[in-house]
């Protein structure tokens, strides 16, 4: 997984996470809703990439 993926997908995480607190502070069922499922699908998201990148060989030198 590239840096910039990784970069982004915590982003995203962390965005749902605020996006669900505001909306549990302000009692926003919707932004709650939405927080919980830009979580959800970041945390899919970092998944997929842990499993491409176990499945990509390493090219980089000096490893096995």
């Amino acid at each position: 997984m590239s840096e910039s993926d990784k970069a982004e997908n915590k982003f995203d995480e962390f965005k749902g996470k605020a996006k669900e607190g505001v909306g549990k502070a302000t009692g926003n069922e919707q932004w709650q809703a939405e927080g919980k499922a830009e979580q959800t699908k970041s945390k899919l998201k970092q998944a997929g990439e842990k499993v491409k990148d176990a499945l990509t060989p390493d090219d980089r030198p000096g490893r096995n």
